[in-house]
């Protein structure tokens, strides 16, 4: 089965007039590559790329000649489509095409989730199936306690009320973005409304030294969070949560903010996170995805990947390391899980229940491509 046409989109939503801020930076409503794949045996394929900075820089490849490399390849041979254009990471003639680093790994990663998306179509199997079936329903927490201009307790706590009246159990809040004791009061009124006995995560977006980490997490402990995710600054991050871990009793986590499966198993082999928390849409794809499953499960860490629930459903659910996916419900801070699927998969107390149908099992909304889309191929 061939890969016959290639189709791509930029999808961005309007700027806000509130954005939401973690510790150090605003978070995009919409900034995802869209790649679709058609073969010529009539079976079809999407795959996403997430992006923190804008998506310019993963655009320019298709409009000089990248997707001349993929048209003829053969749509059952992920590992081996994913191992040519990673491979463009470090090639010659993509430095002269100006086709960045950053822009391969998340190229490679879209096309990698395309490609299996065909695999479990002409397979007739979900994704979750072939990857190993562990379980087809899979927790579901919410992010929330974004920081906004003028945004006070009295609007976080309206805030996370919603939260809980849609039916949400876990719960994962921003932190790090102001000194640490108003973050405490922060997290302590949110614990306070989501109650003893829902999941909590606090996550500073790797806002502190470690001094500052370890002084946190000491005063996080009494509310009793799950995890506390990437708490220290990037640029000793591994060493730094090795020795934080030392420190608190509080579960860590990272991954997030690692580019290759590389790093993310550099920080397994530094034993500093109990949770990894890799995205396929930003680096791997399934094909990297799957590995480092299993290589977590192995190593007794449990996954639970950053963003997108409906595709790391697929992972988390295949997978006896898998633990929980992250979902966003609030329409104006993620318009895309809102509105970028036909009747995705429904997240109910805190459950979200996979679908039977073949690959990725969503079908996409072209009202929604057309929305927020800007076709580049």
């Amino acid at each position: 089965m061939r890969i016959s046409r290639v189709e791509v989109y930029a999808l961005r939503a309007p700027k806000q007039e509130r954005p939401h801020w973690t510790s150090h930076f605003i978070v995009p409503q919409a900034n995802e590559l869209l790649v679709r794949l058609f073969t010529d045996e009539g079976i079809d394929g999407f795959g996403l790329a997430t992006s923190y900075t804008p998506i310019d820089y993963a655009l320019k490849p298709w409009t000089s000649g990248l997707a001349d490399l993929i048209v003829g390849e053969d749509a059952l041979a992920p590992e081996r489509l994913y191992a040519k254009l990673f491979g463009l990471t470090t090639s010659k003639m993509a430095s002269e095409r100006g086709w960045s680093k950053e822009a391969m790994v998340r190229i490679s990663a879209a096309v990698d989730i395309a490609c299996w998306d065909i695999v479990g179509k002409a397979a007739r199997l979900p994704l979750f199936r072939l990857f190993g079936g562990f379980r087809d329903e899979v927790p579901a927490y919410v992010t929330c306690g974004y920081y906004r201009e003028g945004k006070d307790n009295h609007e976080l706590r309206d805030e996370m009320q919603m939260l809980v009246g849609q039916g949400h159990t876990g719960f994962k809040a921003k932190a790090g973005g102001i000194p640490v004791p108003e973050d405490i009061d922060r997290m302590a009124l949110m614990r306070e409304v989501i109650g003893p006995d829902c999941d909590f995560m606090v996550d500073p977006n790797r806002a502190w030294d470690l001094p500052t980490a370890i002084e946190a997490a000491r005063l996080l402990e009494p509310l009793n969070p799950r995890w506390l995710e990437e708490p220290v600054r990037w640029e000793d991050d591994r060493r730094g949560l090795k020795l934080l871990a030392q420190k608190t009793r509080i579960p860590l986590s990272g991954g997030e903010s690692e580019i290759t499966s590389y790093g993310c198993r550099a920080l397994l082999e530094e034993q500093a996170i109990q949770i990894l928390q890799f995205d396929c849409t930003m680096m791997g794809g399934f094909t990297e995805g799957r590995k480092l499953a299993g290589l977590c499960e192995l190593n007794h860490v449990q996954i639970a990947p950053h963003h997108d629930c409906f595709i790391h459903a697929h992972i988390v659910a295949a997978s006896p390391a898998g633990a929980i996916v992250e979902s966003f419900t609030d329409p104006e801070r993620d318009p895309l899980q809102a509105e970028l699927f036909e009747d995705p998969p429904a997240i109910k107390a805190g459950r979200l229940k996979l679908k039977e149908q073949p690959g990725l099992g969503l079908t996409l909304s072209e009202a929604a491509v057309a929305k927020f889309g800007q076709r580049v191929l």
